[in-house]
């Protein structure tokens, strides 16, 4: 048992043999996974700093019930007080509030957009994939025409893991992106509303039929990055995960090339290029 536990800690260190990012769930987890964005990053500052300002609430109104009840039960005060308002207590509980949400929102807005809205970049610096949700995996395009590039992305069967990839979260044929560019994701669905989520990203939109949706995001580290379909979208949605691979740009195009002759091809390179661990998840045991 110890050593099962052993493992579970050191999964995301393990699962990388050639270094690089991971970022996957792991067994007793209650924080964020380590962001792997810019923009995920400024997230995670923007709830540590709501998580303060709720703490400090939750305290207050804690100890003010606390004292309340203390001092003015029946039997400490058994002569109630007789008023109907203080005009100084009102404006206090009034004001402070607003001012509180104003500042969550002056914090929050400028991320939301952020989020939504595509900078203004150089197309060169900017790979475009199309998306699309399925019952039940995702498929990938890259490219239009005769030069694209389109497969399916299929969770790994329990019964068919390599050492080093994960049950329920990793794919036969994840997407791949370069790192230092930005990635403009456009998403939609082809039967029923889906959702592409990357924690790793702070990134979340519906898959919706008949509607397009855009997200963007740029990663400055190799890695492998797992999400999940999270729009409760049929029988087997629990079994429709996501892997992101990010490769340098030399490896990226070395891929993008041998999957357009043979997604097969490009599988066997990314192996070759990212490896999973292996020996090193193998001799923890």
């Amino acid at each position: 048992m110890r050593s099962r536990k052993r493992l579970f800690a050191a999964l995301p260190v393990l699962l990388l043999g050639s270094g690089g990012a991971h970022a996957a769930p792991v067994p007793g987890g209650i924080n964020f996974q380590a962001a792997a964005t810019d923009t995920a990053q400024r997230v995670h500052e923007f709830h540590d700093t709501v998580l303060v300002i709720i703490a400090a609430i939750t305290v207050f109104v804690t100890a003010l019930l606390i004292w309340v009840m203390v001092r003015y039960n029946r039997r400490a005060n058994p002569k109630a007080s007789q008023f109907s308002h203080n005009t100084v207590v009102e404006v206090l509980w009034t004001v402070i509030p607003v001012l509180i949400l104003v500042f969550i929102a002056y914090r929050s807005f400028p991320l939301l957009y952020e989020q939504d809205v595509f900078p203004e970049v150089a197309e060169n610096e900017v790979v475009d994939v199309k998306v699309y949700g399925r019952q039940w995996f995702w498929s990938y395009i890259y490219g239009e025409g005769d030069e694209s590039l389109e497969y399916d992305s299929n969770m790994v069967p329990a019964d068919a893991l390599a050492p080093g990839q994960v049950a329920q979260l990793s794919v036969d044929y994840p997407m791949v992106v370069p790192v230092g560019k930005h990635v403009r994701l456009s998403v939609t669905a082809s039967d029923v509303i889906h959702s592409w989520a990357m924690p790793a990203f702070a990134l979340k939109t519906d898959a919706i039929p008949g509607r397009l949706n855009q997200l963007w995001f740029k990663v400055d580290e190799p890695g492998v990055f797992y999400g999940q379909c999270s729009e409760l979208c049929g029988q087997r949605h629990a079994y429709m995960p996501i892997e992101v691979r990010v490769l340098p740009e030399d490896q990226y195009l070395a891929w993008l090339e041998k999957s357009k002759a043979s997604v097969a091809d490009g599988r066997a390179y990314l192996d070759e290029v990212q490896p999973l661990g292996g020996s090193q998840l193998a001799s923890s045991n």
